[in-house]
């Protein structure tokens, strides 16, 4: 952290910026030195039997924490104000999701889920929930406040993904989080593609919100990582719940996400602007008939997006006019900028053909022609349109 001043003018509220670069540290606590240490520990120590009776300490085990992961949950917590009583950390985006869902429901609960989720995060609810006895209903994610008609007697909470990682639907999340309110339910969102930078969550109605922090917080494609950050009225079962269950993060994937979060405001606007910027040559490109991306005024949440956020990522999708889906696999081989392969958020920009068909079951994927996510790295906007323009080469080859 920075000097602190004795007896001057209060300070005004720090900047978003300013508080991912120094929220966190505490310099005079580690012998002046800017970053904090990373604490590679299992047991603690007590001075005496009657301390270690009365558990007397400030930290009690390893897995409980650190010096080294209350840094990262502070400055988290800093980054998402005022509304957030706490973050836990988690080994991976998918056990931040788990985690989250079992923090806030029993045996016999009913759960909302948007129809635009991440996969694994379905499996969970499919597969595990289903054997505890919770039941899952999927939902148009375009629902808006029109889920309150979804909403049972026994409805414990309302999943969100916003905008969908594959599928780019933006939802209304003050909207759904009202109408979840009303009935009694939680309101829990996947918030990796905008971070607590351009969406603030708890603003929004949220009360759980979760990052897979493998993406743009540690943003070097080097870590598993996974973050809750809760509100006052989640934070108890959350905290509770990663406790009993054991969870805990590793001090240098700890440490990664730290150094990761420093650098992630100028990383976000860097991917907003190069991703727009290709997202709007690709709509002008003949072989493509859709952009899937939020911030572009033909995408049909936009409104919804300039209302409630302030910026997008790198990721987004391309909707290819109807074709042979070899040619656009001619297309994605071609490139050599981006690699192929799953998660996004790091420094390289990626490509992966995809198809949501098998996995929507409240609404129809029919987006017209096949289609291809991109997220758009660091890397030089021209180079990277110089390599799609081969892709494109390669794709009218294989036609």
């Amino acid at each position: 952290m920075t000097k602190k001043s004795e007896g001057g003018p209060a300070h005004p509220p720090l900047k978003p910026a300013t508080r991912l670069a120094t929220s966190g540290r505490d310099a005079g606590a580690n012998h002046g030195f800017v970053n904090p240490p990373v604490h590679h520990a299992s047991t603690v120590l007590y001075p005496t039997a009657e301390d270690f009776l009365a558990r007397r300490a400030r930290y009690l085990y390893g897995r409980r924490g650190t010096p080294t992961s209350e840094a990262l949950e502070n400055a988290l917590r800093a980054l998402e104000g005022p509304a957030c009583a706490g973050v836990a950390l988690l080994p991976s985006g998918l056990a931040a999701i788990s985690t989250a869902l079992l923090a806030v429901l029993n045996a016999g609960d009913h759960l909302l889920v948007t129809d635009s989720a991440y996969q694994p995060t379905r499996r969970f609810c499919d597969n595990v929930l289903r054997r505890y006895g919770i039941a899952t209903t999927y939902y148009d994610p375009l629902i808006g406040g029109d889920i309150a008609a979804l909403m049972q007697p026994n409805t414990r909470a309302v999943f969100m993904e916003a905008p969908g990682s594959l599928s780019f639907e933006i939802q209304d999340v003050p909207a759904i989080a009202a109408a979840a309110h009303a009935a009694g339910a939680l309101v829990l969102m996947d918030n990796t593609w905008a971070t607590s930078l351009y969406f603030p969550a708890f603003d929004k109605g949220v009360d759980l919100s979760i990052q897979a922090g493998t993406k743009y917080i540690g943003g070097h494609s080097d870590v598993m990582l996974g973050t809750v950050s809760a509100n006052q009225a989640a934070w108890e079962r959350l905290r509770d719940t990663v406790h009993t269950l054991g969870l805990c993060v590793g001090p240098d994937d700890i440490y990664l996400g730290l150094r990761g979060l420093r650098t992630m405001g100028v990383r976000l606007a860097q991917h907003h602007q190069a991703g727009l910027k290709v997202a709007r040559w690709l709509a002008e490109r003949p072989e493509i008939a859709r952009v899937l991306h939020p911030a572009l005024e033909s995408c049909p949440g936009h409104a919804i997006w300039r209302r409630d956020f302030s910026g997008a990522s790198g990721l987004f999708s391309i909707v290819f006019k109807p074709v042979a889906q070899g040619a656009v696999n001619a297309f994605v081989n071609e490139l050599s900028l981006f690699g192929i392969g799953p998660s996004w958020g790091g420094f390289e920009s990626l490509a992966i053909p995809f198809d949501c068909t098998s996995i929507r079951t409240a609404t129809k994927w029919a987006p017209g022609g096949p289609t291809v996510r991109l997220h758009i790295g660091l890397e030089d906007v021209d180079d990277l349109i110089g390599d799609l323009e081969r892709g494109f080469a390669a794709f009218a080859a294989a036609r």
